[in-house]
């Protein structure tokens, strides 16, 4: 995971025929680098894009209804997490999350990323072109001001529920065998708000029955994206 100095994940990821011994070689070997290794099977995302893209996209879905940017990124740094989805996807680059919301979106459903399309033809691909969702200067965002606007009551779990969902599903499907690997992995690999435990402790620790429920009220109101995964 990129910047590969400063995030200590490597995903493992194994195919149907891929030998054991490769496995294990390749987890040694990520250990060696002091890396944290997360076998996980080959599918659509891997583990933690599959993970993240719905947090961005609900994001951008929120912004396409009038939120202020920057009180979407507030939203989530209020959770917990490290940096709002709209300074990630600008940091990721609106190129790759569109490239990575087309593959999982072709694979499980869902909105489609094609409010990035004007963007990409723009050129204006986030950090790395200078300008995205937001415009960056020395490397840092320049976020229109919101003072007054004051964030959704279910701008939070809009953004923070699909990842505990997602995570189930991978749980669920065994792209991932160990549910303390898979927070680990989505810790280090999103940065998802470290003192919560990891989404499936998060989901947990909020109670299954509330999240569901939850879950099930967003779906009323957003749409399926929000249904809660059989897991």
């Amino acid at each position: 995971f990129n910047p590969v100095a400063k995030m200590p994940l490597v995903e493992i990821v194994h195919g149907q025929a891929t030998q054991p011994d490769a496995v294990q070689a390749a987890l040694a070997f990520a250990r060696r680098l002091d890396k944290l290794p997360l076998p996980c099977a080959s599918a659509p995302g891997f583990v933690v894009n599959r993970i993240l893209f719905p947090y961005m996209l609900e994001a951008m879905l929120a912004a396409q209804e009038g939120v202020p940017l920057k009180v979407v990124d507030e939203a989530a740094l209020a959770f917990g997490m490290p940096q709002g989805p709209i300074e990630l996807a600008d940091t990721v680059g609106l190129d790759v999350a569109y490239h990575v919301g087309v593959v999982l979106t072709t694979a499980f459903g869902g909105p489609s990323p094609e409010a990035l399309k004007p963007y990409l033809e723009a050129k204006k691909l986030g950090r790395k072109s200078g300008e995205g969702l937001y415009r960056w200067v020395d490397g840092r965002p320049q976020k229109p001001d919101a003072a007054g606007a004051r964030a959704p009551d279910d701008l939070e779990d809009r953004l923070i529920l699909p990842m505990l969902n997602v995570a189930v599903a991978c749980l669920r499907e065994r792209v991932v065998t160990d549910a303390d690997l898979l927070d680990a992995g989505v810790i280090f690999g999103t940065g998802f708000a470290p003192f919560r435990g990891g989404p499936l402790h998060y989901a947990r620790a909020r109670g299954i029955d509330a999240v569901v429920a939850r879950l099930r009220a967003l779906e009323a109101r957003y749409g399926a994206r929000f249904a809660p995964d059989p897991g």
